[in-house]
C-alpha cells in the first residue's frame, strides 16, 4: 500500500489535497484520480475545467503522473 495525494490545478488556481488515500497499485491510483476529476466537475459552479490537470504524487511529493481532467471529460463535440 502506498499513501497518494491527488493536487489539482489550472493555469491560475490549485487544490491541495490534504488527506490523500491508500492504493495498493497504479491502475487503482488512476482509478481514484478519475474519481478525483468526477466529483469536482460534478459540483454545482461555473468552474471552467478544461485546463485543469490532477498531479498524483507519493508520499515523498514525488510526482507518480499527470491526469488533465480532459482525460475524463472527453473532447467537445
Amino acid at each position: 500500500m502506498a499513501q497518494v495525494y491527488f493536487h489539482c490545478s489550472s493555469s491560475d488556481k490549485v487544490r491541495i489535497d490534504q488527506s490523500g488515500m491508500a492504493v495498493s497499485n497504479f491502475a487503482e491510483a488512476r482509478d481514484a484520480a478519475a474519481s478525483v476529476v468526477r466529483s469536482l466537475i460534478m459540483q454545482h459552479n461555473d468552474e471552467d475545467w478544461r485546463d485543469w490537470v490532477v498531479h498524483v504524487q507519493d508520499e515523498l511529493d514525488e510526482e507518480i503522473f499527470v491526469m488533465p481532467f480532459a482525460f475524463v471529460l472527453g473532447k467537445p463535440h
